[in-house]
């Protein structure tokens, strides 16, 4: 294990809690401060600042350090974090001379004389300072919990995940009520025909203004149209909205029934007369429109 010298009197605590944290990764892989190099694309001269107290190291150098001591990258992150909020807190700092040729480009700036002093390091000259482990701990904790630096990343993942998890509940609830109600073969397309139905969003021109619709009855080919829609095989239930619906309700007031208003609204009235329908043709009574029932429609 490298013995280190003891770092600047006058860097933040938080600068040294960082410091502190990267020795001792560096010690527990094993590294020579050349191999560190050859291997993060940071410089000897770049390590020797970072970890010397001259310089604060780049979020990548501190990631590229925890990947190789097998380290908790998301823990040293977050001391980094700090770290560089502390030391953009203090005033009149100059930056390092840039162009020592390291694939991380230019170093950050060093910390300035008569920074905040006074630190406990618990270490003379010469020796690797001291740092509580409960003090690291609860920083750690302060900050992961929104309590230290702020985290704006954090919180927006959050939303996004609460955001994520109300709209699944949601589409498995519709999933849920659309199984319990359609109960024939034919309740698959029916569940995927309302779900399209119901993605009209609020204030469209089909919500704000509904269509108007009127039966033009034709026979073609032996089958009878009434000019809404040709569909042969849309399955509707009660609560579809459309001009399947409208064709539907004037087919069956052709064929005697009374489905109520022609608005292209699948209410109770129409599925009572869907039903009287099946009924008379000896179908399925389900009240659910399907290739059986237009086919019986339209003779």
């Amino acid at each position: 294990m490298s013995r280190w010298k003891g770092l600047p009197e006058e860097l933040d605590p938080h600068v040294r809690q960082l410091l502190v944290r990267l020795r001792r990764v560096k010690d527990h892989s094993g590294l020579s401060l050349r191999r560190l190099a050859a291997q993060t694309g940071y410089s000897t001269s770049s390590w020797e600042r970072y970890l010397a107290g001259r310089s604060l190291p780049p979020r990548e150098a501190v990631e590229a350090m925890a990947r190789l001591g097998g380290d908790d990258a998301t823990r040293l992150l977050a001391l980094h974090e700090v770290a560089a909020e502390a030391w953009g807190k203090g005033a009149d700092r100059q930056s390092e001379p840039a162009g020592d040729g390291t694939a991380g480009g230019p170093d950050p700036q060093s910390p300035p004389p008569g920074a905040r002093t006074g630190a406990k390091t618990g270490a003379g000259p010469g020796t690797e300072p001291v740092t509580d482990l409960g003090t690291e701990l609860g920083t750690d904790l302060r900050t992961e919990l929104g309590t230290g630096a702020p985290r704006p990343h954090g919180r927006a993942l959050r939303v996004t995940l609460i955001a994520g998890s109300v709209a699944l509940v949601l589409a498995v609830a519709a999933a849920v009520l659309l199984a319990v109600r359609l109960t024939d073969g034919e309740g698959g397309a029916a569940a995927a025909d309302l779900t399209a139905s119901a993605a009209t969003a609020p204030g469209s021109p089909e919500e704000s203004e509904p269509p108007r619709y009127t039966c033009r009855a034709e026979r073609i080919d032996g089958r009878w149209y009434a000019g809404n829609s040709r569909t042969q095989k849309a399955i509707l239930a009660n609560g579809h909205a459309g001009p399947e619906v409208a064709e539907a309700q004037c087919l069956l007031r052709d064929a005697g029934l009374s489905p109520g208003a022609v608005d292209g609204i699948f209410g109770p009235h129409t599925e009572r007369a869907v039903r009287a329908l099946q009924k008379r043709a000896h179908l399925v009574v389900d009240g659910i429109i399907g290739p059986h029932t237009w086919k019986a429609l339209r003779e």
